[in-house]
């Protein structure tokens, strides 16, 4: 299964650096106050894919940090409910049912 995992990998990044190969001409991104940026197309493409990326996990960095906040507080009751039984003294077993 890892050969067949790897060979789609490596044919993914193949299709890929075909295409920024074949992409490479100049574009020009124009902003505000007749701000010009020149760069290639594929250059352009992987700024702002990286850029949403970042801010994809920029959005879920605080879901992710109270999940395990959450996470600690439940470990911690957990263990401080098993010491607290640890602790209660063990109860007698009831008398076994006579046998008739």
């Amino acid at each position: 299964m890892r050969i067949v995992t790897r060979t789609a990998w490596l044919l993914l990044f193949l299709l890929l650096l075909a295409f920024a190969a074949k992409n490479t001409g100049p574009v020009a991104l124009r902003f505000y106050f007749d701000l010009v940026w020149q760069a290639p197309l594929v250059l352009l493409l992987f700024a702002f894919f990286a850029a949403g990326a970042l801010l994809g996990v920029l959005a879920l960095l605080g879901a992710l940090l109270r999940q395990r906040r959450e996470i600690l507080r439940l470990r911690r009751e957990a263990r401080g409910r098993a010491q607290a039984q640890d602790a209660r003294p063990a109860r007698e077993a009831p008398p076994a049912a006579a046998e008739g």
